[in-house]
């Protein structure tokens, strides 16, 4: 059993590596099976197909969203709420960036995966707005309860799209990490005109720390 578990979680492994490098549409169970230097009835042993793969791979990114990113507690600060779900997103998607690469493509392909995609993305909004409420509860951005939803909404399409953004801007240019936090710079931008005045030098100096990881000339 423990070898089985083992090589299902190679293969998950490699699956990523080759999406990620390559892009899902281009690599084929064969190609994992010889990246593995596996027989490809040894991989079909543990999935019937890629879609299955696929589809495995998206529950292990929904469990690691659903465990690390926690809506914030009555005395968590604020803007560490902020910071914490703009790294763990960003981690997150540039660990599956293959996913977000070809997002409508891969979910056409696939209603059950639709609709668990669906659900995650209904929790995860949740977790947003309680993010938004939690700052303007703590003076750090001003904003009517009416616009809440929507700003988050607002927030969840750069995040879902921006590496979509990036692969039209550059086809066939590889993506770096560099790449992926200049993702939250763009969502940065989009709290600077809801900051109050006591907040907007804090939010700046969020902006300074996501510079240098997106390598990026730090604003004085």
């Amino acid at each position: 059993m423990d070898k089985k578990l083992r090589t299902k979680d190679k293969i998950l492994q490699a699956s990523i590596e080759l999406f990620n490098q390559q892009g899902e549409r281009q690599i084929t169970t064969n190609h994992i099976a010889a990246h593995l230097g596996i027989s490809p009835g040894n991989l079909y042993y543990h999935f019937r197909n890629k879609e299955d793969i696929v589809r495995q791979i998206f529950k292990e990114y929904a469990k690691l969203l659903e465990n690390r990113l926690q809506p914030p507690s009555r005395h968590s600060e604020a803007l560490d709420a902020l910071a914490q779900y703009l790294d763990i997103v960003f981690e997150l998607m540039w660990r599956f960036h293959f996913f977000y690469a070809n997002l409508p493509d891969i979910l056409s392909r696939d209603p059950l995966l639709q609709q668990d995609y669906l659900q995650v993305q209904k929790g995860v909004l949740a977790k947003v707005v309680s993010v938004l409420q939690a700052l303007k509860a703590a003076d750090v951005i001003e904003i009517d309860d009416a616009d809440i939803a929507n700003f988050a909404h607002t927030i969840k399409l750069v995040v879902t799209f921006w590496i979509s953004y990036l692969k039209t801007q550059a086809p066939h240019a590889a993506i770096d990490q560099a790449q992926a936090y200049q993702g939250v710079l763009k969502i940065l931008l989009l709290f600077k005109p809801y900051a109050t005045a006591q907040a907007l030098p804090r939010i700046i100096n969020l902006q300074r720390h996501y510079q240098q990881l997106a390598g990026q000339p730090v604003l004085n």
